[in-house]
Formats: C-alpha cells, sequence, structure tokens
C-alpha cells in the first residue's frame, strides 16, 4: 500500500479518534467545551488528507483510484460528518452512559425519510467530492495520468443512482417493524 493508502486509514481512524475523544470528554469527564473542540478537529483530519494528497500529485504522482477515494473520503466526511457524531454521540449516551431512550430502529415511512435524507447527503458528498475530483483532473491536465479519478467519478455517479434506488423503494416497500 502506498502513502496516500496509509493517509487515507490514518485519516479515518483519526476521524473516529477524536470523536470517541470528543465524547469520552463531554460525558465521562464532563468537560462539554474540551469535548466540543476533539469533535471540531473532525474537519482538521479532512484538511490533512487533502493537503497530502495535493502534495502527491503536485509532485507529479500519476493519480490512482487511492487519490480518488481521498476525494471521496473528503466528500463523505464533510456530508455525513454532522450525523455521524450525532449518530455516536446518541449511542455512546445510551449504551456507556446509561442513560436517555434507547436509539430507535426507525420503520415504514420514518425509516423511509430518513433514507431519503441519506440519499440527499449522498448527492452533497458526490458534489464535494466530485469537486476535488474535478479539479484534480483540471489541474493536472493529462488524461493519461487522471483516468482513474475520471473513471472513480463515472462508478461514483452510478452507486448513487443505486442509493437513490433503494431510498425510493423503501417509499414503495416500506420497512416492516420488528415481530416481537
Amino acid at each position: 500500500m502506498n502513502f496516500i493508502a496509509w493517509t487515507i486509514v490514518a485519516c479515518e481512524i483519526g476521524f473516529w479518534v477524536v470523536i470517541l475523544a470528543g465524547l469520552v470528554t463531554r460525558y465521562l469527564f464532563n468537560r462539554k467545551r474540551l469535548g466540543l473542540f476533539f469533535l471540531a478537529l473532525t474537519p482538521v483530519v479532512d484538511l490533512v488528507l487533502l493537503l497530502v494528497t495535493a502534495a502527491d500529485l503536485y509532485n507529479g504522482a500519476t493519480a490512482t483510484q487511492v487519490h480518488a477515494i481521498a476525494a471521496i473520503y473528503l466528500g463523505v466526511s464533510i456530508a455525513f460528518g454532522k450525523s455521524l457524531i450525532h449518530w455516536a454521540d446518541e449511542r455512546f449516551v445510551y449504551y456507556v452512559k446509561k442513560q436517555g431512550p434507547k436509539p430507535a430502529r426507525r420503520t415504514g415511512w420514518a425509516h423511509a425519510k430518513h433514507s431519503l435524507k441519506g440519499s440527499l447527503q449522498h448527492v452533497l458528498a458526490f458534489l464535494i467530492g466530485g469537486a476535488f475530483l474535478a479539479a484534480m483532473i483540471y489541474v493536472i491536465n493529462d488524461p493519461a495520468k487522471t483516468e482513474a479519478l475520471s473513471g472513480m467519478l463515472k462508478l461514483w455517479a452510478v452507486i448513487l443512482g443505486v442509493d437513490f434506488i433503494i431510498s425510493i423503494s423503501y417509499f414503495i416497500w416500506p420497512r416492516p417493524a420488528k415481530a416481537n
């Protein structure tokens, strides 16, 4: 695995480490402001990845699928970051602090609407990550060196379409409640 791939792995781990540090500091040590500081570090992790990827390409590397995944990671992290933190926060309070209501499993229309909201966030992630991919393609300006980026952008567009089809299907066939 190359340096960029390891950087993506490190950034993903770093993302969850700062979230966990924020939740532990916030709820177990009762330091709300310090916990918020840790949670606010998640965009810094994204910035590190962006800088490392841009530097690698600037130094003449041929764009690979790993570079494309870095752009996708950035888009997903920015678009889904707040909802991922909320998801983790809700579960931390219930499972670790043993407080608050149990996170509910959505069913029916609530699940369909939530899934559609996720698909709309996916569109935002696509726009952000796609802009990074398009910018890399434009700056490099060599189709032979950016073929992996173009291919990943097309694949991601297909995945986005499938995501929407799945979300729409929940309106037609709502997720049933589990039988007790």
